[in-house]
């Protein structure tokens, strides 16, 4: 099967989406975009091909009318399979750590400290099955969040019952862990995805769930053509045929997503972008904010860390406003003394944050104003279309300014760029290049 993928490297997130030939979304994958965008150019990518494999396990098995043996298989094969991967990350971490203890420091300890890696590990690898089971709450999917917290326990437990000093334990993961995390993927999916399947056959009700199964899996995901777009698109050694600008692609994402899409604001990390499209969402004007950061996805992050709040945590607490402050700036420079000041005078911060979301809006109204307002139905893209509170403040500033529009909000709007990014590599595929970034 032919697939175009399309991948938009954000500065705060990297998103895949791989297409079919019918313009149909196969999968999508985001990761933390780190400072290496490779590595988050893989891991996203490897994540779209694994969400891909499962769309196309539950299109054999009947896609939406599944059974609900067919929905506890699939259940137990993503368990399974995300079991297999952390497995394999665990073997790259203890061989990291087994690596670095070497030279005079160890002359001595060496031995011990590597007896106690070991138990560490054989420890790690006994409590990951029950993590991966089926309905298993973790706080988080990444490796280094679930491998981190138990190992910090477990090289205490397990220094002080061999006399290993902990600190040195920890100062060897703390090193190890980077080198870890920013390796590329190793390893092939669809060997991992047979392992998986293995692991849960025993006892399965219908044995023709694992037929099928095993023939989606026989399908062959061919990378037809790849683009790339979004902020750190230029760090890739991607040719120029394989680069097309944010502004492009998601403008034909948003067009993708919503045929009658004539407007796209996009609030990302690093930029806010106001755009206007026609009928083949094919961009006719657009405006960005200048090079300061004020009111875009990195200027939210900085209010929660003032807070010392998590970001997830500023739109509900906004939400709680009846009345909101008149906040003056949103500058990021200036906007930790303002919120400090108004603390201080005793500002409930649900107010604080309610006016803080309210002026980015404003922000974004007047870069779309700039590029031609309002017309017709618009969509909102990008990490901030997700904030609550920032929905409900462009709700009614675009009320106020343009009257009843219809404003269109994806759950995964995120993934905007990168899939206006996958129909550009399905077009050049066919020989329709279009919007070729100078």
């Amino acid at each position: 099967m032919k697939t175009f993928i399309g991948i938009d490297l954000g500065s705060t997130t990297t998103k895949a989406v791989l297409l079919d030939e019918s313009e149909r979304i196969l999968g999508r994958g985001i990761t933390n975009s780190r400072s290496n965008y490779e590595t988050a150019c893989n891991v996203a990518t490897e994540e779209a091909k694994i969400d891909a494999r499962f769309t196309l396990f539950r299109r054999e098995f009947g896609d939406g009318n599944l059974t609900a043996e067919a929905e506890e298989f699939l259940a137990k094969l993503e368990s399974s399979f995300r079991l297999e991967q952390f497995l394999e990350q665990l073997d790259d971490l203890e061989e990291t750590c087994t690596a670095m203890v070497k030279g005079d420091r160890f002359a001595t300890t060496g031995d011990a400290v590597k007896a106690a890696l070991a138990e560490v590990f054989v420890r790690l690898r006994k409590e990951a099955g029950p993590m991966y089971e089926p309905g298993a709450e973790r706080k988080s999917d990444f490796f280094r969040d679930i491998a981190g917290s138990r190992y910090l326990n477990l090289a205490e437990e397990v220094g002080n019952e061999m006399d290993v000093a902990h600190d040195v334990l920890l100062n060897i993961y703390d090193k190890s862990i980077i080198a870890v995390e920013n390796r590329p993927p190793a390893g092939s999916l669809d060997e991992k995805f047979a392992r998986a399947m293995e692991r849960i056959t025993d006892g399965v009700v219908d044995p023709s769930l694992s037929e099928k199964a095993a023939r989606a899996l026989a399908v062959e995901l061919e990378e037809t053509y790849l683009v790339g777009t979004g902020y750190g698109r230029v760090t890739l050694p991607f040719s120029k045929e394989h680069i097309r600008s944010e502004i492009l692609c998601h403008g034909l994402g948003a067009h993708m997503m919503y045929p009658k899409t004539r407007t796209v604001l996009d609030i990302g990390g690093q930029d806010t972008k106001g755009i206007q499209i026609d009928e083949n969402g094919i961009v006719e004007n657009f405006q960005m904010n200048d090079r300061c950061a004020a009111g875009c996805g990195r200027y939210l992050g900085y209010i929660a860390d003032e807070m010392n709040m998590g970001l997830h945590e500023l739109g509900p607490l906004a939400m709680k406003s009846s009345k909101p402050a008149r906040i003056n700036s949103t500058c990021t420079v200036f906007a930790g003394a303002e919120l400090r000041d108004r603390l201080a005078l005793g500002e409930a911060r649900e107010d604080i944050l309610a006016g803080l979301h309210r002026a980015i809006v404003l922000r974004a109204i007047s870069i779309i104003s700039r590029s031609g307002g309002v017309t017709d139905e618009m969509t909102f893209t990008g990490g901030v279309a997700k904030n609550e509170a920032a929905v409900r403040e462009l709700r009614k500033l675009i009320l106020e300014n343009y009257g009843e529009v219809t404003i269109n909000i994806d759950p995964d709007s995120i993934y905007t760029g990168a899939l206006g990014g996958a129909e550009f590599a399905r077009r050049a595929a066919e020989g329709r290049v279009e919007g070729v970034e100078a």
